[in-house]
């Protein structure tokens, strides 16, 4: 029988006795409360009692967003997992005002036997049994730490319930980000972005933290992570908090999910690639350990097709972790990708056309305080390899140790503040057969020396709620740099405010400045340009916006945003000469526009939106002012999903995306070049949809049979007057999990 015994005096008496009174009811926060709670049966195959903790995040609308168990061993934490998916409560308030919670829920199970009438009358087979009965009071909520989900001004974020069910993402999160507002591809259906101006080279990414050189698999593959690990991808297109730094542009941040001890899994199987992901938990759900990969098989498939070329990609992810106390865990987390093309001749030379691979190990000690607050402690192991021209490889061994601590000061003030650390060791191999006095060789030793660049950086911001109403943050982050014997430091402040001046509308306002080492306009692993000589690079953003909710849980947003960029490095490759004494070309550049986002979550029935991008980005290199090379005035997507019921769903998108400058040479025309009288290339447009029939065999058993494919008008993009593509990807494939 199951036991829920959530009462509002137990609540009450564990928020006090937990907690000091910074998290008492009289600093404005209000715990979650139980609406609709149902009982989760007691499993088959149970034996004995039991007892599972989760941990929920309930969202503002008081529904159960996110489900893990913390503790707690099977089968009775899949069947306490499962009834929790369908809690309501009342959303969580600080000073009246909904916010998204986290709190700890106990399940307790206890096993009841039937009493016999008679020995002699016993049927066979009675035994113990499970009904529930309602005289019991509910579970026991052990800890309600209220921990609000902070949303800043600047971020937009998919959750993976909705990327699986966007046409043309194929599930992967981080190709979802494709259709998010201020986003501009290079080549569409190609996995590198300009973000409000900022180009591919100056956009962080991170995974739980831990920077990642690549975000994709080469020749347009999915992304390097498995899906089933990403709980959610957030884009900071600008002003971003304080934690995040060195990228003067903007950063794509993805939080896995949460570990569970419920023994769980999915794959999926396409034509090009497999993948798979299994988690549980041992020591009574304490501990929890999780492996995770994918490999293609298109060398095969290309070996039958196309024996000339060879393309191979794999990827894992491992994860382990383990509660050493109710508030202390102990993670280990590795992840890495391997990427190799090439292109081999008639007489037998194989041409590498790209070839990557990169390595991490995150070792981390996670607390959460009994102030309320959290700590994360972490060191981070990596390796990164390239290999480039002539046979040659780059490569990178990076360090990295970093401190976060969030800390509730008062009713009204949380402190965030950390510190890293990093150091990266460059080698590259030496060009075979060349004169050491060739300026081609002088040009590539002076530009990538063997070396150490080690840079350090502290952190601070304040969430301060001044009113029900308003919300500022101000931050401060300091970095230093050294490479190559030059050194450099950096201030970049950052403030964020939200106003809700209707309890269905907010404003929204973010600004900041960052700092980035010199980059490549594509980033590179185990690559870096060893110049600090010529400064930072420097971007001022700012953006300005309203958020409306509207009825039928669609929400409305319209921002405006700017943003200069002083000392780019992205022109690196348009004045080098071969002359290593040449300082490297630095630009100004600058970004301006509209961004309008209309949605309603793709996991609702009835699901869609439309991303509309309005924007103007230009470039200046001494006296020549012209349109960044691949600025696109309109950037358009909408996407519409529905479920059709009897398991079908079926989904289509449309993007519309304005032509890019035909490039012109330096040095003519000489000055300032009107966008007005700039040839550019033709629009293009591409229409993706995706199919889906979801077969449940049990409350956690499920297959899939998923078509999908993007770019299938079969439509040429134009870069610089030439045709590229049609970039596009058939998939068939069929997905389950348990």
């Amino acid at each position: 029988m199951v036991r829920r015994r959530l009462s509002l005096l137990l609540m009450a008496a564990t928020l006090l006795a937990r907690f000091p009174p910074v998290l008492a009811q009289d600093d404005g926060l209000i715990p979650p409360e139980p609406i609709e709670t149902s009982q989760a049966p007691y499993p088959t195959g149970g034996e004995g009692n039991a007892s599972v903790v989760l941990e929920l995040v309930i969202g503002e609308d008081g529904r159960v967003t996110s489900v893990a168990v913390a503790r707690g061993r099977e089968p009775f934490a899949s069947a306490a997992r499962e009834a929790a998916t369908e809690w309501r409560f009342s959303p969580a308030t600080r000073r009246g005002k909904a916010i998204a919670a986290k709190i700890r829920y106990e399940v307790t199970f206890e096993e009841t036997i039937t009493p016999d009438p008679s020995p002699d009358l016993a049927p066979a087979g009675d035994g113990p049994t499970g009904e529930a009965d309602a005289s019991r009071p509910p579970s026991n909520v052990i800890e309600v730490a209220a921990e609000e989900i902070a949303r800043a001004p600047s971020v937009r974020s998919l959750r993976r319930s909705e990327i699986r069910r966007l046409p043309g993402a194929f599930g992967d999160p981080f190709r979802a980000i494709e259709v998010l507002p201020g986003v501009t591809p290079i080549v569409s259906g190609l996995p590198f972005f300009y973000i409000r101006g900022a180009p591919p080279g100056n956009v962080g990414y991170f995974l739980d933290g831990v920077r990642v050189p690549y975000l994709f698999h080469v020749a347009a593959g999915p992304s390097v992570v498995h899906p089933a690990l990403v709980e959610r991808v957030d884009l900071y297109s600008g002003g971003y908090p304080a934690r995040f730094g060195r990228y003067a542009g903007a950063v794509v941040s993805a939080e896995t999910t949460e570990p569970r001890a419920d023994w769980h899994g999915e794959g999926k199987i396409r034509i090009v690639d497999a993948g798979a992901l299994v988690e549980g938990g041992f020591l009574d759900g304490r501990g929890r350990a999780l492996l995770a990969g994918r490999y293609s098989y298109t060398a095969a498939l290309f070996s039958l097709l196309s024996p000339e070329i060879t393309l191979d990609y794999r990827d894992f992810q491992g994860r382990f972790s383990f509660d050493v106390t109710d508030r202390d865990r102990l993670s280990v987390f590795t992840f890495g990708a391997y990427d190799y093309l090439s292109d081999t001749s008639a007489d037998g030379v194989e041409t590498v056309l790209f070839g990557s691979e990169f390595y991490r190990v995150d070792t981390r000690y996670d607390a959460r305080l009994k102030s309320g607050g959290t700590l994360r402690a972490a060191v981070t192991a990596g390796f990164d390899r390239t290999r480039v021209a002539d046979g040659r490889n780059t490569r990178s061994v990076l360090v990295n140790s970093r401190v976060r601590l969030a800390e509730p000061v008062t009713k009204d003030v949380t402190l965030r503040a950390g510190f890293d650390m990093q150091l990266d060791d460059y080698r590259a191999d030496e060009r075979r057969y060349t004169d050491p006095d060739d300026p081609d060789t002088a040009a590539y030793n002076a530009l990538f020396p063997p070396r150490s660049d080690s840079a350090a950086a502290t952190w601070a911001d304040v969430v301060w709620q001044l009113s029900p109403r308003l919300e500022i943050t101000p931050g401060i982050r300091v970095d230093g740099y050294y490479s190559n014997g030059a050194k450099a430091v950096a201030a970049d402040p950052r403030l964020a405010v939200t106003a809700r001046v209707h309890e269905r509308v907010r404003l929204l306002h973010a600004i900041g400045v960052a700092h980035q080492p010199p980059s490549f306009v594509v980033p590179v692993p185990g690559l870096a340009v060893a110049n600090l000589n010529g400064g930072l690079q420097r971007a001022f953003q700012a953006s300005s916006g309203v958020e409306i909710a509207l009825p039928w849980d669609t929400t409305a947003n319209v921002t405006g945003f700017t943003g200069v960029y002083e000392n780019m490095t992205d022109t690196i490759s348009l004045n080098i000469d071969g002359d290593p004494s040449t300082r490297l070309p630095r630009s100004l550049g600058a970004a301006r526009g509209i961004e309008v986002y209309l949605r309603r979550s793709l996991s609702n029935r009835i699901g869609g939106f439309v991303a509309y991008t309005f924007s103007r980005t230009t470039r200046s290199i001494d006296d020549q002012h012209r349109p960044a090379a691949f600025d696109r005035t309109h950037v358009l997507h909408t996407a519409a999903s529905f479920d059709l019921g009897s398991g079908w769903r079926a989904g289509t998108r449309l993007s519309i995306i304005s032509g890019a400058p035909r490039l012109l040479p330096l040095g003519f025309p000489t000055g300032f070049v009107d966008s007005s009288d700039v040839t550019r290339d033709p629009v293009f447009y591409r229409v993706d949809f995706r199919a889906e029939k979801r077969w449940s065999f049990t409350e956690t058993v499920w297959l899939s049979l998923v078509v999908e494919m993007l770019n299938a008008t079969l439509n040429t993009d134009v870069i610089d007057g030439n045709q590229v593509g049609p970039v596009t990807i058939p998939s068939i494939g069929v997905e389950g999990g348990f």
